[in-house]
């Protein structure tokens, strides 16, 4: 159950703390006071969308928590499930910042919006005025009698057997389309396959090519250079080799005086080696420096080659080439396996299909049975708000194609008079009559599904005298089994409530604010005959009021 809403700077809101009560809540008020205030910003616990420009304070953040006792562990699971602590006083609070950025909390824990509403759904339902042309849906009938058929396991392992089938035959048709894609290409993919395998192209091989082919173009330049090079060293008269040894002479006359020299001399010695060696590398290299026009042929055809390859593929090197190669080398096995996958997919989809209809089959068969429950129990509530002749029928027929929720199409047939044939609820009903058959549903459902707290906004439209009271007694009947919070203009229904709360308007700092407050016992009977009677009731609007509180 809701324990207690604190609301902070919410619209015509400043500040505003609500302990509510067990059983029936009553909330009552003048129109336009603010109570859809209070269930907007219930609202915002519940995962619902939020903007900053309803603040009452552009300045500050707006602030929304409700604390919800929580009698058993039905629940935990959702929680764990959504990595939330599981505690029995459960706290749901949301943040919105004065940008309009949101920040949600379960129990102090950070969630996303869709974690808060999946488990605000599960804590508290709202149910408006506008709410009714809800049983006009065909998805919500089939939720009714899905809640009543009991088999939300089975439900729940049909729509994920379901959804993966989608995704499923989604897989087949794109590979489907790849594949045909893939073969209308096939022959054009496995010519450039083809061409680059017989290329052989090498990892490196452009680039030493490139350098070979320059050494042979510069070969007499590089020769000539050579030769220059190894005569300036040591062949030639004046060469450097004879002017070392003739300088390391020199010192060899004088090294015994001073053996800084001997040091030096030896250090000379040590480079006239080093010449000697370069001189005859450099001679090697220069015989083997031969212009090759046979080999300066063969190299340039074989970079004309990788040139227009890298042309042809838009690229810039081998590299490239080589992962070009590789990617046509996968698309062709890929065509070569694809025949196979699609197999393997398709005997999926035949698999799921078979297990579908067998669950679609027993999920039918669940809702038949439902249906003579439904069809009573409603009936009997109907009856109960001074509707002796309505009635409800199901119409549940099954389709030739699967849907997320097996094979059934429904239509809710609705009849308020005796004699009268029954039709579509929409149809039919009118607005009060939408008004005690949505409740009837809402009775119905309650005691069949494990939610601790229900809300009703102006459900009573369209109703009033007698019939007010009978569907008073409704629910306050349902609130013996759950906490409902009901927002009325209608005294006979206030007056059935364990707690009643009064929402006004006040003026503070030159500002409208908006404010409720717990009644006591005279200050209910006050309300109710205003109810009644309106501003300053006589004696007999309060005699009447204190009648309907008992």
């Amino acid at each position: 159950m809701l324990q207690k809403l604190s609301i902070r700077n919410y619209a015509l809101i400043d500040t505003l703390d609500i302990d509510f009560s067990k059983g029936l809540n009553i909330i009552t008020g003048e129109t336009g006071a603010g109570k859809s205030i209070i269930l907007g910003a219930l609202s915002l616990i519940l995962g619902q969308r939020a903007e900053s420009k309803y603040f009452f304070n552009q300045d500050k953040k707006c602030v929304i928590e409700g604390s919800f006792l929580l009698p058993d562990e039905i629940l935990k699971p959702l929680f764990e499930s959504n990595d939330v602590d599981f505690q029995k006083e459960t706290l749901l609070r949301r943040e919105i910042a004065i940008d309009g950025k949101s920040r949600a909390f379960v129990n102090d824990t950070p969630v996303n919006l869709a974690t808060l509403k999946s488990i605000g759904e599960q804590l508290i339902a709202i149910h408006s005025q506008h709410a009714t042309q809800e049983i006009s849906n065909a998805d919500f009938q089939l939720l009714i009698l899905d809640a009543l058929a009991n088999h939300q396991p089975l439900l729940k392992n049909y729509k994920l057997e379901f959804k993966q089938l989608k995704q499923t035959e989604q897989q087949l048709k794109e590979l489907q389309q790849k594949t045909n894609e893939a073969k209308n290409k096939q022959d054009y993919e496995q010519f450039l396959f083809t061409e680059l395998e017989q290329a052989a192209v090498k990892e490196g091989e452009q680039e030493e090519l490139e350098q070979e082919l320059e050494k042979l173009t510069h070969a007499e330049s590089i020769k000539r250079s050579l030769l220059v090079g190894a005569n300036l060293i040591s062949e030639s008269e004046t060469a450097a080799v004879n002017l070392i040894k003739e300088a390391s002479s020199q010192l060899s006359n004088v090294e015994k005086f001073d053996t800084a020299i001997a040091e030096l001399n030896e250090r000379l010695k040590s480079s006239l080696i080093e010449l000697k060696d370069i001189a005859s590398e450099i001679s090697v290299i220069e015989e083997g420096t031969e212009h090759n026009s046979q080999r300066l042929e063969t190299i340039q055809e074989r970079l004309d080659l990788f040139y227009s390859l890298q042309q042809k593929h838009r690229v810039t090197s081998n590299t490239e080439l080589l992962a070009i190669q590789e990617q046509l080398s996968e698309n062709l096995n890929a065509i070569l396996n694809s025949d196979e996958q699609l197999s393997k997919l398709q005997k999926e989809i035949d698999a799921l299909t078979e297990s579908l209809f067998k669950q679609a089959a027993q999920l039918d068969n669940n809702r038949k049975k439902a249906v003579t429950l439904v069809e009573k129990e409603v009936g009997s509530a109907l009856k109960q708000m001074s509707m002796p002749n309505a009635s409800i029928s199901f119409n549940l027929t099954q389709q030739t194609q699967l849907n997320v929720n097996g094979f059934n199409e429904v239509q809710l047939l609705f009849t308020a008079n005796a004699g009268q044939q029954a039709a579509p609820v929409g149809k039919v009903a009118s607005g009060g009559e939408l008004s005690r058959l949505m409740l009837a549903v809402k009775a119905l459902l309650a005691k069949h599904t494990s939610l601790p707290t229900l809300i009703f906004d102006e459900i009573d439209t369209g109703i009033s005298g007698e019939t007010a009271l009978r569907v008073g007694e409704v629910i306050d009947s349902l609130a013996m089994d759950m906490q409902i919070l009901a927002i009325t203009h209608l005294p006979q229904i206030a007056a059935k409530g364990n707690s009643h709360y009064f929402v006004y308007k006040a003026e503070k700092a030159d500002k409208t604010t908006t404010g409720i407050k717990k009644l006591a016992k005279d200050e209910r009977i006050s309300a109710i005959a205003e109810m009644l009677s309106g501003k300053n009731p006589g004696a007999s609007a309060l005699q009447n009021a204190k009648e309907l509180l008992g």
